[in-house]
């Protein structure tokens, strides 16, 4: 085997996404499976450059994971001829600088979204990566979760007859952090640090859509911060500038109708903390991160409404468990694969940044349409 090196600034893997999900279960489990097979005898294995602005947690990890490489001075990583990939998981509002400086090394882009925290931003980011003729790519990891692929699977298989309408539920309840402490970054619920979950879930619910059924072509939405107070990490009050529930229809290309609840300040009464129901002429599906049930025309129960008697029937007993079928691999790693093969060979690669400026699209226009009520047309992108 010929082993061929890509090394990959990192910049945010100090983050709970950034760490988790890019480093340990992608970067590092390529390394642990022995590299990237390209085929022919060749083998791409990815090297990365620790990159953040806290010295003492970079040592930390990367003394952890037994990595050598890792620098608070991006400047200095990207001035670095043999860095070929810059991959930022910041918080938003640091992105689009450290992306552009990125862009003007030379260096191939790998983002996770939203890319901007506006839809020029981000617009910005994706002319100035094709001028500049570099490979470029968003994290869209939703759909490569098990559920969705399964449900994927199922519209490709014609399942579904004509589909009629998507619901989906997200979220979960996220601690004050004053009696308990937050299971989020406090940066999160400041929208001057660009954070809010229109900002954070607009995007993947663009890409989820777009993808498996159609374009957007029109959003409504009411967005609001139902808990106006938190606690930070030091345990000091601060007020929730930004949303914390966002409450979107969303009609698709085909007529579909999308209706997607997001919210940190739901308890859960789901058996995932992402589900979507999916409702067609011939059968539905519920998927969510990794299980999917269906109900077929054939095998659809006949309810009856009568408030007067209790049910004697179990509805969720009634759906079918779609099995795995294959082995799934995590979501983030399977994507960065991809990105790495795009890099490496050429293959083709759709999910770049015109794609992540549609989700900031969305976003913003879903904050818009809940300022103004009303319901607001998704012009098409181009750069």
């Amino acid at each position: 085997m010929t082993r061929r090196t890509v090394r990959i600034a990192m910049n945010g893997v100090t983050g709970r996404m950034g760490y988790r999900q890019h480093l340990v279960r992608s970067i590092l489990a390529i390394r642990e499976q022995g590299g990237l097979d390209l085929g022919d005898g060749e083998v791409l294995w990815p090297e990365p450059v620790l990159v953040g602005r806290r010295e003492h947690a970079l040592r930390e990890v990367a003394e952890r994971h037994g990595l050598t490489e890792w620098s608070t001075d991006l400047d200095t990583v990207l001035a670095d001829d043999t860095v070929d990939i810059y991959f930022d998981a910041q918080v938003t509002s640091a992105r689009v600088e450290a992306i552009k400086k990125a862009v003007a090394a030379g260096k191939h882009i790998y983002t996770e979204k939203p890319t901007a925290t506006d839809l020029e931003g981000a617009l910005d980011l994706a002319r100035l990566a094709q001028s500049a003729g570099i490979k470029h790519g968003v994290v869209q990891d939703k759909i490569f979760l098990p559920g969705l692929l399964k449900l994927k699977r199922l519209i490709d298989g014609g399942f579904f007859g004509e589909i009629l309408s998507v619901r989906g539920e997200f979220g979960y309840w996220v601690f004050e952090g004053d009696w308990q402490e937050s299971q989020r970054p406090s940066w999160n619920y400041r929208t001057e640090d660009g954070g809010g979950i229109t900002v954070d879930m607009f995007p993947h619910w663009e890409y989820v859509l777009h993808e498996l059924f159609g374009k957007v072509n029109s959003v409504s939405a009411h967005i609001t911060t139902h808990i106006p107070r938190r606690w930070d990490e030091q345990g000091k009050p601060y007020a929730a500038t930004a949303d914390d529930s966002a409450y979107g229809i969303f009609e698709l290309e085909g007529g579909i109708v999308a209706q997607i609840n997001s919210s940190w300040a739901v308890r859960v009464n789901r058996d995932e903390l992402v589900e979507f129901q999916v409702d067609g002429t011939h059968g539905s599906a519920v998927a969510g991160l990794r299980r999917c049930r269906v109900q077929h025309r054939t095998s659809t129960p006949k309810p009856v409404w009568n408030p007067d008697l209790a049910a004697t029937e179990s509805f969720r007993d009634q759906w079918q468990e779609i099995p795995d079928n294959t082995e799934f691999d995590n979501g983030f790693k399977a994507q960065w694969e991809l990105f790495l093969r795009h890099i490496a060979l050429g293959e083709p690669y759709r999910w770049d940044l015109l794609a992540g400026a549609r989700g900031v699209q969305l976003a913003e226009l879903g904050l818009k349409s809940s300022v103004q009520g009303r319901r607001f047309d998704v012009p098409e992108l181009s750069l």
